[in-house]
C-alpha cells in the first residue's frame, strides 16, 4: 500500500509529513518518558528487520488478480508497544523509500501515517489492548491480531482514497476507487492477520515476559533471557528476506490493482499504463532525488534487474540497515533517558 508521488499534491504530502514528523516526535517523549527498557532494543531492531523482510513478499489473493504484503503495525505494536513500534516502522519505510525507490518520496509522509500512525498509536491501544486486556491467551491473541490488522488495513486504505482526493492530481472517482480499495484491503488484512498472530503466539510461548510487559507497560526483568526468540526471528528474517522473497506474487499489489481497475476492468496492467504520466515539478524533483539514492531500485541490481541474486542482497542489506537504524534510535533514547535520569538522581 506504499503511495507513489503521482497520487500526492505538494500540499497534501507537506500536511501529512508534517503529521508524521508530529507523531514520531511525540512517540520518542513517550518513550524517553516511560523508559524503553534496553532488553527491548534488540526487539526494535530485528522486529523491525523482519517486517522490511515481509514487506518484500507479496502473497496472491485469489480470484482477484491482485496481492499484497504485511504492514506489519500490529506486529511491531504487540511485541514493543505503539510508540516504539511506529519509529521502527518509519525506518523500514524511509530505508525502503531512500535505498530501494519503494514508495513515493514526496508520498513518505503519508505511508508513514497509514502504515504505521494509524496502527501503531491509534488501533494497538483502542482495539489490541483492550480485546487482549483480560489476559493474553493464543485466542485472545488472535482475535486481537485479526480485528486489529483488519480494521488498522481499512483505515489506511481510506487514508490512501482521501489524500488522493485531497490532491485532486488524478481522475480517479472517489466512489470507484473506494469500492475497489476496501474490499482488496479487506483480503490482504486477513492473511496479515493470521501472520500476525502466528508471530506473537510464537513469541508469548517462548517467552511470555515479551507481551506481558509490553501490555502492561512494565519493564522486561533483568534475569529473562532473550537469546532464543531473537535466534528465531533473525533466522526467519533472513529466509524471509533472502529466500522467500524470491517467490513474491508478480501480480499488482492492492493500491495498484484497484488503480488499475479503476481505468480498465479487463486489463489490470493497461489500466495502470493508462494512469502514469510524466511526473513534473516536485514530484520530478523527489523521483530524482530517489534515482540518486536508491542504489537496488525495485529490490535489484540497477545494471542487472533480471538477476534474482539482486532480490537476495536486497533482502538482506535491508533488514541489516533496519535493525542498525530501528535498533541505533531505541538504543539513543533508552540511554538518554538512563542518563537523564542519573543526573537527577546524583548529588550535588
Amino acid at each position: 500500500m506504499h503511495m507513489a508521488d503521482a497520487l500526492i499534491s505538494p500540499a497534501v504530502g507537506g500536511v501529512l509529513y508534517a503529521a508524521s514528523a508530529a507523531s514520531i516526535a511525540y512517540s520518542t517523549a513517550k518513550i524517553k518518558k516511560d523508559s524503553l527498557c534496553e532488553k527491548k532494543v534488540p526487539i526494535m531492531g530485528v522486529a523491525g528487520a523482519l517486517v522490511f523482510a515481509g514487506q518484500m513478499i507479496n502473497f496472491t489473493i485469489p480470484a482477484t488478480g491482485s496481492s499484497g504484503h504485511i504492514g506489519g503495525g500490529i506486529l511491531l505494536a504487540g511485541l514493543i508497544g505503539g510508540p516504539a513500534a511506529l519509529l521502527a516502522l518509519a525506518a523500514v519505510l524511509i530505508i525502503q523509500c531512500l535505498f530501494f525507490a519503494d514508495g513515493g518520496l514526496l508520498a513518505l509522509g503519508c505511508n508513514i501515517f497509514n502504515m504505521g500512525v494509524i496502527p501503531c498509536l491509534l488501533i494497538y491501544p483502542l482495539l489490541f489492548k483492550r480485546i487482549t486486556a483480560k489476559g493474553l491467551s493464543y485466542k485472545s491473541i488472535t482475535i486481537a491480531s485479526i480485528v486489529s490488522v483488519v480494521v488498522g488495513l481499512q483505515l489506511g486504505a481510506f487514508g490512501v482514497v482521501l489524500e488522493t482526493l485531497a490532491s485532486g492530481v488524478t481522475e480517479l472517482p472517489f466512489g470507484t476507487f473506494v469500492a475497489l480499495m476496501q474490499p482488496i484491503h479487506l483480503a490482504i488484512g486477513i492473511v496479515e492477520g493470521i501472520v500476525t498472530a502466528a508471530i506473537l503466539c510464537y513469541v508469548h510461548s517462548a517467552r511470555p515476559e515479551i507481551l506481558e510487559s509490553t501490555s502492561a507497560g512494565r519493564r522486561i526483568e533483568g534475569g529473562v533471557a532473550l537469546k532464543k526468540v531473537l535466534t528465531v526471528l533473525i533466522a526467519v528474517t533472513v529466509v524471509t528476506g533472502g529466500l522467500l522473497a524470491l517467490f513474491a506474487s508478480s501480480h499488482p499489489d492492492g493500491l495498484e490493482w484497484a488503480i488499475g481497475n479503476v481505468y480498465n476492468r479487463d486489463d489490470v496492467e493497461e489500466g495502470l499504463g493508462e494512469f502514469e504520466k510524466a511526473e513534473t515539478g516536485s514530484a520530478g524533483m523527489a523521483d530524482s532525488i530517489q534515482e540518486s539514492t536508491a542504489f537496488l531500485p525495485d529490490y535489484a541490481f540497477a545494471s542487472d534487474p533480471d538477476n534474482a541474486a539482486g532480490t537476495t542482497v536486497s533482502g538482506i542489506v535491508g533488514g541489516a540497515l533496519t535493525l542498525i537504524l530501528a535498533g541505533g534510535a531505541g538504543l539513543i533514547i533508552s540511554r538518554a533517558k538512563t542518563g537523564k535520569a542519573s543526573e537527577t538522581t546524583t548529588p550535588i
